[in-house]
């Protein structure tokens, strides 16, 4: 199904949580709302949902204006952070629910609910615990019992806040592979809320970065990340090293200010022509794949960070304290006025 949400607009009081938002939304994408606490995405799924009503606007779901129509009319599908099972019910009994509260004349046969259920437990590989409780379960296992209970009424939409916000990393890493891959499989148009820029990233079709109301920017995890429209995108999507434009080394325009990633900051033990600035290392930190540099600027005395593979360090190490000569690439200017 389709989205269309054109000029939404929402109040509480004196707080504006949505500023005239239109997004459409294509049949069977995974739309990611990403964005700090307070910017809008919550509210804004809520509106989708039929859990609220904008106070002007309108909301199409598949070219049907569904602006301030019920949950019910709606047919969609929930995940919540804290899954929401029935502690007394069994797992098969949690996914059955909705299926047993369908009006009679709607409800399948049991043999269906039976079928319907152990094919939903299949697919996201539980079919093993439906004799089980909730609270035998991981939270991991949880969230997946909970996305099959949402799939099992079959909605037209799966709508997902914060799905993996409760977890630990290891677990959400493990569920957005799995997540995108139930995707490709149902083929599902959904939106999810997040203020996680990897999960985005490495589970949405596009993303729609959001900030006090406002969407500053709808795209692909690789144009909002690599083409940022403005600095709130640039800053709120990675690490980031800041350069005023009162800095002449960097920027002669007094009002921008110029951004760039660790990754983009590169450094030689030796003087270049490639490699303008110079600096010492204040910090050598081994992270992983990565080894993070600490690193202070000669000319003004100011702290950035370089990020380097770490076999590309082995070959060419450093270490604290030493003078090295730094290069900045990919440099990105935005308006000094504009950051998070």
């Amino acid at each position: 199904m389709s989205i269309s949400i054109k000029n939404i607009t929402k109040n509480f009081g004196q707080f504006h949580a949505l500023k005239d938002i239109c997004l459409d939304v294509k049949e069977g994408e995974l739309i990611a709302l990403l964005g700090p606490s307070g910017s809008g995405k919550t509210t804004l799924l809520r509106m989708v949902s039929g859990l609220d009503f904008p106070d002007s606007g309108q909301i199409e779901v598949h070219n049907e204006d569904m602006t301030y129509h019920s949950v019910k009319e709606r047919q969609v599908g929930f995940v919540f952070q804290h899954y929401a099972l029935f502690r007394h019910m069994t797992i098969f009994e949690n996914v059955a629910f909705g299926l047993r509260v369908k009006p009679k004349h709607l409800r399948p046969s049991e043999a269906d609910i039976q079928a319907k259920v152990m094919e939903l437990l299949q697919l996201v590989q539980l079919d093993w615990v439906s004799d089980r409780y909730p609270s035998q379960l991981s939270g991991g296992q949880k969230q997946r019992i909970a996305l099959a209970r949402a799939l099992a009424v079959e909605p037209k939409l799966l709508l997902l806040d914060e799905p993996f916000g409760a977890l630990d990393a290891r677990v959400r890493k493990e569920l957005r592979k799995w997540l995108r891959n139930l995707h490709d499989t149902v083929k599902m148009t959904s939106l999810f809320v997040t203020h996680d820029q990897e999960e985005a990233m490495e589970v949405a079709d596009r993303i729609v970065v959001m900030n006090e109301g406002r969407i500053e920017q709808v795209g692909t995890p690789d144009e909002v990340y690599n083409h940022p429209v403005n600095a709130f995108v640039y800053e709120f999507l990675g690490e980031v090293n800041f350069f005023h434009g009162r800095d002449q080394h960097i920027s002669q325009n007094t009002e921008n200010v110029g951004y760039s990633r660790p990754k983009d900051v590169k450094v030689s033990s030796i003087p270049h022509t490639d490699f303008p600035f110079k600096g010492r290392v204040l910090r050598v930190q081994h992270t992983g794949p990565l080894v993070r540099l600490e690193l202070e600027l000669e000319h003004n005395h100011s702290q950035i960070e370089s990020h380097i593979p770490k076999e590309e360090f082995g070959l060419h190490p450093v270490s604290q304290g030493q003078s090295v000569y730094i290069a900045i690439k990919n440099m990105r200017y935005f308006s000094s006025d504009y950051s998070i």
